[in-house]
C-alpha cells in the first residue's frame, strides 16, 4: 500500500537532468561502450576525410563544419552552424539527445551508417582538444 502512495509522487518528480553532461562525460562513455581509449587523432583523421558511403553532396564533415570547428559553417540550406568547438562554444558537446540526434543525422549524411562508440567518442576528444 505505501509503494502505490509513492508511485504518483516519483510520476510527478521533474526528470533528472540525465540529458546533461561534459565533453569529457562523453568520451568517457562512448570510450567504455567501445572498450578502447578515445583519439583526438584519428577524431579528426574521420572529420577532415572524404567518404563516399553518404551522400555526394557531404562527402567530409568540413563540408557543413568548415576545416576549423573553432569557426561557424554553413548548412546545405544556408543556415549558419554554431562552432562544434566547446572552446568556441560552450554549450557544444553539453547534451547528451542533442549530442546522440547530431551523430545520428550527420554519421549517415556523411559515411552513410550510424557512428560508432568509438568513432564518437574520436571526434569528441579532437573537438575537445581544440
Amino acid at each position: 500500500m505505501k509503494y502505490l502512495l509513492i508511485l504518483p509522487l516519483c510520476l510527478l518528480a521533474p526528470p533528472l537532468a540525465a540529458q546533461s553532461t561534459t565533453p569529457a562525460d562523453l568520451i568517457a562513455n562512448y570510450a567504455a561502450e567501445a572498450g578502447v581509449a578515445a583519439s583526438a587523432e584519428r577524431g579528426q583523421a574521420l572529420f577532415t576525410a572524404s567518404h563516399t558511403g553518404g551522400k555526394p553532396d557531404t562527402p567530409s564533415c568540413t563540408t557543413c563544419h568548415g576545416a576549423d570547428p573553432r569557426a561557424g559553417g554553413l548548412a546545405r540550406t544556408g543556415k549558419p552552424i554554431e562552432p562544434l568547438a566547446p572552446s568556441a562554444n560552450p554549450e557544444r558537446l553539453t547534451d547528451l539527445k542533442f549530442v546522440e540526434k547530431w551523430f545520428g543525422r550527420n554519421c549517415n549524411s556523411v559515411l552513410g551508417r550510424d557512428c560508432t562508440s568509438a568513432e564518437k567518442a574520436d571526434v569528441i576528444a579532437w573537438l575537445a582538444s581544440l
